[in-house]
């Protein structure tokens, strides 16, 4: 992407800004309501991640690159999972290096129960303040913009 007027860049800083800015808003505020029971936000969002993969299971590496935490956070977090029956590792097959994450039932059951208060939060905070349209249009523009079109 090359250059643009000036008042191009503003609007596009503006917007960031605003993006930015409501994330770390709706962020905080599911993180304060979050049903941390059991297990923790970014506990969630690795089981969440499995349980959308094929098999509920996925490479550490690729893993790796859907949550929002370092490498070594993640391992150590995927250590604390499985020795608490939520996940298994395994070796991967295709690289003896590289290791599988598999979604354990234990650990798809807990998921599943905590998604369910979760998700009444996420309809509180984001259903409740957008209608239907505008939420299938953010949900198309952060697709654009996450470059899932």
């Amino acid at each position: 992407m090359s250059g643009g007027s000036v008042t191009d860049r503003a609007v596009a800083v503006a917007a960031w800004e605003s993006l930015f800015r409501a994330q770390v808003a709706i962020m905080r505020s599911l993180a304060a309501d979050f049903p941390a029971h059991d297990i923790s936000f970014n506990e969630y969002d690795v089981m969440f991640n499995l349980s959308r993969a094929a098999g509920r299971r996925l490479r550490l590496r690729d893993l790796n690159r859907q949550v929002l935490l370092t490498q070594p956070s993640v391992s150590r977090l995927v250590d604390r999972l499985a020795a608490r029956g939520y996940v298994r590792k395994h070796t991967d097959p295709t690289d003896g290096r590289g290791a599988l994450i598999e979604l354990t039932d234990a650990g798809f059951d807990l998921f599943r129960r905590v998604a369910v208060q979760h998700m009444g939060t996420i309809t509180d905070r984001i259903g409740d303040t957008l209608g239907t349209d505008e939420l299938l249009q953010l949900t198309a523009l952060c697709d654009r913009l996450h470059g899932e079109d």
